[in-house]
């Protein structure tokens, strides 16, 4: 089994001896035998503030929920919201903590949050001189694939900071490496890396266990679609939020599953199965209401190309519903473009259009890996 950089924290015990920590984690920040980086660094350094990202961290606050303030009840310790009204540390957080430590699984995505998170506190830290420790954790998507349409910062936000690919095959620790560079950081940073962590490995090769991100994307199968099908966020077609199986179930109550499940199957997508699904969602888009659509199923993960997938399915689905088919103001975010809601592209187009561009990224982001 692999080491992650929690298990490696001895490496960097000069840098947090003696000094008041502040740790930004969720759930997911786990030892190898399960402890939490809150419990490990309040029992053995001085923990002085946790930073919490979206859903906390406790993972218990739903997506999108804003949070305040409040003690941690368990170590006594003031828990920081950063993620709410601003995204950044505020100069009270900072005043709060002489070395910043993060300690959190990413979901291998360019729209999932957590990334953000950690590179707006970077900025945060590099302004106020103070040393950022990232303990660097598998991406669980590998390491070597590279997918997807590159950002156009036109259509920045939470959800797509920077010119990066949807799917972009870095471990946190060498984002946190990349980001320093692209924002020409000032910063002391400092990656704990892990041991043992080749970038051909699939999650199932480390030995870890799967500790769900966040709330809805619960399973290692949920992680692999998401790539695809988190672009569902900016449409009225459901993503299976309110089901068992968010980001696997796409439907709407207007749609023919039998007919979508067929034209899917058809397309030839590598490593994808898609079965004709019916669910009723207990909240979000369609709450209470019977949708039709699909379930998605991986096959094969190291022959997947779910950014394509998910935009394919998205024309399929769009060709289907005619004028019942709505954007919403998020869609340009999370495929990273406007071309496609605008018309120039199809899903197919918008991918090959972006192929050469992400090899070249790809290329580049090398000098910032860790692991062969």
């Amino acid at each position: 089994m692999i080491r992650t950089g929690l298990d490696n924290l001895s490496t960097v015990k000069g840098i947090l001896k003696g000094t008041r920590l502040g740790l930004m984690t969720n759930p997911t920040g786990v030892d190898a035998s399960m402890r939490s980086s809150i419990d490990i660094l309040n029992e053995g350094f001085h923990l002085s503030a946790l930073l919490a990202c979206e859903h906390g961290v406790r993972g218990s606050v739903p997506a999108g929920e804003h949070i305040g303030s409040f003690r941690d009840e368990k170590t006594g310790v003031t828990v920081y919201s950063c993620f709410g009204a601003s995204t950044h540390l505020s100069q009270d957080m900072l005043d709060d903590f002489d070395v910043f430590v993060y300690d959190i699984q990413d979901a291998g995505a360019r729209f999932y949050t957590f990334i953000y998170s950690l590179s707006d506190a970077m900025e945060d830290c590099a302004r106020a001189g103070k040393p950022v420790v990232v303990l660097d954790r598998p991406n669980p998507l590998g390491g070597l694939t590279v997918q997807g349409t590159l950002l156009d910062e036109e259509v920045s936000s939470f959800v797509g900071r920077y010119a990066i690919p949807t799917r972009y095959g870095l471990t946190v620790g060498e984002y946190a490496r990349w980001v320093k560079a692209y924002l020409k950081l000032g910063l002391d940073l400092h990656v704990v890396p892990m041991t043992g962590w080749k970038r051909s490995m699939r999650f199932e090769d480390t030995g870890l266990k799967f500790v769900p991100p966040s709330p809805n994307l619960s399973t290692l199968h949920a992680a692999r679609v998401y790539p695809g099908t988190c672009i569902f966020e900016g449409c009225n077609i459901s993503e299976g939020r309110g089901t068992a199986l968010p980001f696997e179930l796409i439907g709407a109550p207007f749609l023919d599953a039998e007919k979508l499940a067929l034209r899917m199957n058809s397309l030839g997508l590598e490593g994808f199965y898609f079965r004709e699904a019916y669910f009723t969602p207990a909240c979000s888009k369609h709450a209470g209401q019977q949708c039709a659509g699909v379930q998605i199923y991986v096959t094969d993960d190291l022959k997947t190309d779910a950014p394509l997938m998910g935009l394919m399915l998205m024309d399929e689905i769009r060709a289907m519903s005619g004028d019942k088919f709505e954007w919403t103001s998020s869609i340009d975010r999370l495929v990273g473009t406007k071309d496609y809601r605008e018309g120039r592209a199809s899903g197919k187009e918008l991918i090959e259009q972006n192929r050469l561009p992400i090899q070249e990224w790809q290329r580049q982001s090398e000098e910032f890996w860790l692991y062969t």
